[in-house]
């Protein structure tokens, strides 16, 4: 009985594994692009990441600027 038991935990391992590789093969995706970033033509260097990573920060800061802005409340004296 205990070879049953070990020929299916093996068999699961197996078919983890290659549920596992088909995934991890199959969905690789791009990264995501910054709204208002101009995409490179085909056959052009892609954006620096470098450029693109300031961007996204300049736009997360502002966001919360202007959430920031917008939850001011006028002091009640």
């Amino acid at each position: 009985m205990r070879v049953f038991g070990l020929l299916g935990l093996v068999l699961a391992l197996v078919i983890v594994g290659l549920i596992a590789k088909k995934q991890l093969t199959t969905a690789v995706a791009p990264l995501p692009s910054v709204p208002g970033a101009a995409a490179p033509a085909p056959g052009e260097a892609p954006v620096d990441v470098r450029m693109q990573s300031q961007q996204v920060q300049q736009q997360v800061k502002d966001a919360l600027d202007a959430a920031a802005q917008a939850r001011k409340m006028p002091d009640e004296n």
